[in-house]
């Protein structure tokens, strides 16, 4: 069975310190080994941002994209090896602004993918320009003035798209976390976990103390997940109380459902000598 010491990686960690990125990453490491992953069984899809060093530090198959792009290398890995767990890790501005048309498309076809962001509601890697999450009034050094539009909502998204599996956690309750996203991977369809990750050096709003007075667990008040109306309602909270944990859950078949041929093998197992495509290639001409 792998250990945290399987996991680790020589490459030097270099987010800040006290960054929240460092309670997602050891919350992942302890989810894999909870659900008694193999190294070998999990590919993990990292984009641009300081979130994207997480290929880096975790001990497992890698690939590291370009920005918005998780999505859809996370669903070609998938499409291509069902036999593997893929995970996706993104920034808030990585998926929710650059990569938000594959967001939507990948959470209405149900790819059996788990996505986890990092939602820091800032820019850190490029020294502190807001996101699509960053809250209304917020100054940076592009918005002297504050952010105008209001914070888009990833939760409330996820669910009218039809999400099968919609969560948020947060990185100060690595335990919680843990379990979020132990729960998330094992979940067969599209897992969505958005996950509150305090920028200790450019986000001076939302920082680890604005969380403690605010975040509340879902469960403690008895939500029920299997009802989308109700974890709509509860996604729009915010202020002075704000949800984390499961909003939504059902189990629905998946987009590979619907691809008998690569439903249950590897594409590279198929054998090819039989396959013949001259019919189709001349139905092009």
């Amino acid at each position: 069975m792998v250990t945290l010491e399987d996991l680790k990686t020589p490459k030097k960690n270099t987010w800040c310190p006290g960054c929240g990125n460092f309670g997602i990453l050891m919350a992942f490491k302890k989810a894999l080994i909870q659900l008694g992953l193999e190294r070998d069984q999990v590919v993990l899809v990292s984009g641009i941002g300081c979130h994207g060093k997480m290929v880096n530090y975790v001990n497992v198959n890698g690939f590291h994209g370009i920005h918005g792009r998780t999505l859809p290398l996370a669903t070609g890995i998938k499409l291509a090896n069902p036999n593997l767990t893929v995970v996706c890790f993104a920034g808030d501005a990585d998926c929710y602004d650059e990569g938000w048309g594959h967001f939507s498309h990948a959470i209405r076809r149900n790819i059996d993918i788990t996505l986890i962001v990092h939602n820091n509601m800032v820019l850190g890697l490029t020294t502190g320009q807001t996101t699509a999450t960053s809250q209304k009034g917020f100054r940076t050094k592009s918005t002297p003035f504050g952010s105008i539009p209001p914070a888009l909502n990833p939760i409330a998204h996820a669910l009218v798209s039809n999400g099968t599996f919609v969560g948020r956690g947060y990185s100060g309750d690595m335990m919680s976390l843990t379990g979020l996203m132990a729960e998330a991977i094992k979940h067969r369809g599209f897992a969505f976990l958005d996950v509150f990750q305090p920028c200790v050096t450019f986000n001076y709003l939302n920082t680890y103390d604005w969380f403690k007075e605010r975040v509340y667990k879902l469960e403690e008040e008895g939500h029920d997940y299997t009802d989308r109306q109700k974890a709509i309602k509860k996604s729009f909270q915010w202020k002075d109380h704000i949800p984390v944990g499961v909003f939504y859950k059902e189990e629905r078949s998946t987009y590979l459902d619907g691809l008998p041929h690569v439903k249950n093998q590897a594409l590279t197992k198929i054998p090819m000598e039989k396959v013949a495509i001259t019919s189709l290639l001349e139905s092009m001409i």
